[in-house]
């Protein structure tokens, strides 16, 4: 009888675990931001990396704005066949990456030398950051 319920307990014990996820600590703190607000806070980060000017704010704001209006809403997986969906994926990806050309180019020519070397570096690094985010929510969904 005593193994029976050790062995109860053992796997109601092993059940509770499997179905425990992981929690991401930065997804659960994180508020949602208007596009002015997100702009707002982008802005005083480049500000205070950068040390921009009055007039380099004032270009970098309308910069963001142009960026933050020209952005297309998520894709709702739903109403697309996989065909479809992988091309839109395509074209989108495609897109991202001339805007972030575009940006840069932008960017270049209102920041100093300086900041441009600075700002690249922090862009750089930040895509690094995002890809290892990204490629270890790809292995804990696979794991799962």
């Amino acid at each position: 009888m005593k193994k029976l319920i050790i062995a109860a307990l053992l796997v109601a014990g092993i059940a509770t675990y499997a179905q425990e996820k992981k929690e991401m600590p930065n997804r659960a703190n994180m508020e949602r931001m208007t596009p002015e607000e997100r702009q707002e806070r982008q802005l005083k980060r480049l500000t205070s990396e950068l040390t921009l000017t009055a007039q380099q704010q004032d270009q970098v704001k309308q910069l963001l704005s142009t960026q933050a209006a020209n952005r297309e809403k998520p894709i709702d997986r739903n109403t697309l066949s996989k065909e479809k969906l992988k091309v839109r994926r395509e074209a989108a990806k495609n897109k991202t990456q001339e805007d972030r050309k575009m940006m840069e180019d932008k960017m270049k020519g209102i920041l100093t030398p300086a900041q441009f070397t600075t700002w690249k570096t922090n862009q750089d690094k930040a895509r690094e950051q995002y890809e290892m985010r990204m490629k270890e929510r790809m292995d804990n969904r696979n794991d799962n």
